[in-house]
This record gives structure tokens, C-alpha cells and sequence, in this order.
């Protein structure tokens, strides 16, 4: 049984993308994927992106783009393929909140908050499952949001994003499993990233806290390992799932 941990979360020899890896839920994947001994591809709009990578260790690569841009997307893919001759693994965790009341929500904001939380992840699995495809399988976590299953006030844009990548992940796992690729979303509460401290910060904060079961927030190391479980070996079985991360939340 040892053996088959061991093997199942060696992830040597493999290449991992993730979009939105610069920080946050993004980051912490790209370093416990890295740790794992997958090489690493940062695809993030930070045009730091390439020595944040760096930080990571030796064979690893950030390339800077804004996922609202198809071509960009497929450019990148392509340079990741080329780079280090496979594909096997990517996260989708870029994306973005612009809240407010949905009487108030402007067409910009609407249209932003689905082109990065769902029009590019689509474009980004759509590049990567072509390598897959050809090259016997790999795995896909997409990451969505508690919102993807509550409503939450002022998250119109968000709830209907999220809701929709997780719609979008059970299509993609009925779609490709026949060539080996499975796909799964994972959907956290608050997470405790950069940003996320400060947006939470305070009575703010501490009223949500008191909303989830747990009585905490996530810590964005809580994700990565979730991340990690569903790329491994170990969860093979597993495509067309939502893995909800929110302390209870949901359940209530």
C-alpha cells in the first residue's frame, strides 16, 4: 500500500499548468506541485510571472498573459508543449470578484467576471486536453467557489460564473474520459491568500467566520492539497466532481 502513495503523488517527469499562479490558491498549487517534482508553467497576467516561477526552482517557467485573450492562451500552450515536451496536468485557477448589488452590475463588470472565470478556463482546457488527447490521458481541476452552489449577496456575476464552470466540468469529464483525461472542480469558502485578508479583514471578517461551522476561513495550503489529490494517480477514478471546500458552509 506504501508503495502505491508513493507513486501516486510522484509527480517526476510530469508539467503542470496553472493559470493564475503568481499568487494566492494559484501559487500555493504551483508550489506543492513543484515540491511533488512536477515541472511547473505559471500563466498569470504579473509580468513578474517568470521570476516568481523562478522562486520555485530550477525547470520551471512563467509566462505573462492577459486569459481573456484566446490567441494568448494558445500561444502559451503551445510555448509550454514545445518547452518541455508534454503536457500532463493544469490547474484553472485564475480569476476575479467584482461585486455588487445585481440591480447596480454594469455590462463591463459582467462581462469581465465571466471572460476570466469561465470563457478562459474553458479556452485553457480546450488548449491543454488537445495535447492530452494525444499523448494517453492527464487531469484537469478547475477551480469554482462555494458561490458555485449558494447564493451569496452582491455575487451575481461570480455565483453565475462559478456555477458555470462547474456545469462546464461535468461536460468536459463526459466528453474526454475516453482518451484518459479526467476533470474536476474544487470550490473553497473565503481563503486566507494576500488578498483575501484584506478583503476580509476586521468585523467584516470575523461575522463571516461565524457563518461557517468550522468557525475559520481556508488556508490556501487546504486547497493545494485537495488540488494535488485530484491530479494524482490516486483519484483516477474520480472526473465530473465538485469538491467543496467551505467548512460546512454549504450544508447548512
Amino acid at each position: 500500500m506504501s508503495d502505491f502513495w508513493n507513486q501516486a503523488f510522484d509527480l517526476r517527469g510530469r508539467c503542470a499548468l496553472v493559470t493564475g499562479g503568481a499568487a494566492g490558491i494559484g501559487h500555493a498549487c504551483a508550489t506543492l506541485l513543484a515540491s511533488r517534482g512536477a515541472r511547473v508553467v505559471l500563466l498569470d497576467r504579473n509580468l513578474e510571472v517568470a521570476q516568481i516561477a523562478a522562486q520555485l526552482g530550477d525547470g520551471h517557467m512563467g509566462i505573462a498573459l492577459d486569459v481573456r485573450d484566446k490567441a494568448a492562451i494558445e500561444a502559451a500552450v503551445e510555448q509550454a508543449a514545445q518547452a518541455f515536451g508534454r503536457l500532463d496536468l493544469l490547474v484553472n485557477s485564475a480569476g476575479v470578484a467584482l461585486l455588487d448589488k445585481a440591480l447596480d452590475v454594469s455590462e463591463e463588470a459582467w462581462d469581465s467576471t465571466l471572460d476570466i472565470n469561465l470563457k478562459a478556463s474553458f479556452f485553457v482546457a480546450q488548449a491543454v486536453a488537445r495535447h492530452l488527447r494525444g499523448s494517453g490521458g492527464g487531469r484537469i481541476v478547475n477551480l469554482a467557489s462555494q458561490a458555485a452552489v449558494i447564493g451569496l449577496d452582491r455575487h451575481v456575476a461570480y455565483c453565475a460564473s462559478k456555477a458555470a464552470v462547474v456545469g462546464m466540468t461535468r461536460v468536459l469529464a463526459m466528453e474526454w474520459a475516453e482518451f484518459g483525461i479526467t476533470v474536476n472542480a474544487v470550490s473553497p469558502t473565503i481563503v486566507e491568500t494576500e488578498l483575501g485578508k484584506q478583503a476580509w479583514a476586521g468585523e467584516v471578517g470575523e461575522r463571516a467566520k461565524r457563518l461557517i461551522p468550522v468557525g475559520r476561513f481556508a488556508r490556501p495550503e487546504e486547497i493545494a492539497a485537495a488540488v494535488l489529490y485530484l491530479l494524482s494517480d490516486a483519484a483516477a477514478m474520480i472526473t465530473g466532481e465538485n469538491l467543496v471546500i467551505d467548512g460546512g458552509y454549504s450544508i447548512q
